[in-house]
């Protein structure tokens, strides 16, 4: 794992920076589940419940993959 330094103001913790880098690369696709929720600092299953918090679904399906899941 690569190293970034960053200076933040002193309203803006470690911890937001970690878990909103988190949040955004997972919704992006760009990390896994269990990527994202270690990066954060958290378990899955807490990783999990903050993204329904924020509004992030756990699951997203295209439209297309939505049709074949169904269909099955």
């Amino acid at each position: 794992m690569r190293t970034i330094q960053i200076d933040l103001p002193p309203e803006v913790s470690e911890e937001e920076v970690r878990f909103l880098l988190a949040l955004k690369l997972y919704e992006l696709g760009r990390l896994s589940l269990g990527q994202a929720a270690k990066l954060a600092g958290y378990s899955k299953r807490t990783f999990i419940e903050l993204l329904g918090k924020h509004g992030v679904p756990v699951v997203a399906y295209s439209a297309e993959e939505l049709r074949e899941e169904v269909e099955g």
